[in-house]
């Protein structure tokens, strides 16, 4: 069963979209279940100024990507760097095992949004 947090960011997610560039926008896939998370942010000074995502994949993908795209505003490059997994589990306030997946699904798009905004 979901958590009441990952149901509110699955049925009001928040900062669904894409930005222009000069945003960096980076794409992450899991190919075992199809999902995809994108990721668009802007910089300013270093850190994320504003952060949109879209997202195909399950409930919890859908819920996970609107959880990230909150921690994300406000963080550095270096916050980025230092993201881990179970950042997301704690965010939505914990995923039934068979959603585990997202956690990866977010870690990777985070490390490549670190590395694209070098």
């Amino acid at each position: 069963m979901y958590s009441e947090r990952l149901i509110d960011h699955f049925q009001n997610p928040r900062n669904v979209g894409e930005l222009p560039a000069p945003a960096v926008t980076v794409e992450a896939s899991n190919p075992a279940c199809g999902d995809i998370l994108r990721i668009s942010a802007r910089f300013e000074g270093g850190v994320v100024a504003e952060v949109r995502y879209k997202t195909r994949g399950c409930t919890a993908s859908i819920a996970a990507g609107s959880a990230l795209t909150e921690w994300l505003a406000g963080r550095s490059k270096q916050d980025l760097s230092g993201f881990r997994p179970t950042i997301i589990e704690e965010l939505v306030g914990g995923l039934e095992p068979e959603s585990k997946h997202v956690r990866v699904l977010c870690a990777t798009a985070v490390q490549l949004l670190a590395r694209s905004a070098s």
